[in-house]
């Protein structure tokens, strides 16, 4: 073989090999987050609601949720423990489960909202991960005694 065909069939290689591993480094499955469940009670205040849902992630890595915007107003992520509300930076999104934000528990809480977020209105959010891609979602805005049938 000359040299040129060598160097050639060289770089071909270099290519699959570069090819192979950026499709080995990246988890397919991380991809596949679902979000159901969403909803947000009818605030009383006019500038703060909670808002919860169930992020479902099928795959076999877990994934974290690293925040949540929206241009309807600031929203941050709490848990509860032992009564005491904590604003939190990450939650774990469970490889093969949910991270559930329900009363009591996980929730969002949105600061700062432009509109009094009123029954029959949606506000939009889309939740950012450390692996995933962004996930848009649209909230409704439920009565201030809804409760999901999935009881969060």
């Amino acid at each position: 073989m000359s040299a040129t065909a060598l160097a050639g069939a060289g770089a071909l290689a270099l290519v699959g090999a570069v090819v192979l591993v950026g499709c080995s480094g990246s988890d397919a499955s991380a991809k596949n987050l679902t979000v159901s469940g969403a909803y947000i009670p009818q605030p009383v205040s006019a500038d703060m609601a909670a808002g919860f849902l169930t992020i479902s992630n099928p795959g076999s890595s877990q994934d974290e949720l690293t925040s949540v915007t929206s241009d309807d107003g600031d929203i941050t992520m709490h848990e509860t423990n032992g009564g005491a509300m904590e604003e939190v930076s990450r939650l774990t999104v469970p490889a093969h489960g949910q991270l559930v934000f329900k009363s009591g528990a996980n929730h969002l809480m949105f600061d700062k909202l432009k509109r009094k977020p009123e029954q029959g209105q949606t506000i939009t959010v889309e939740l950012h991960f450390a692996q995933s891609d962004p996930v848009v979602v649209k909230m409704p805005v439920k009565s201030a005694t809804y409760v999901p049938k999935t009881g969060h």
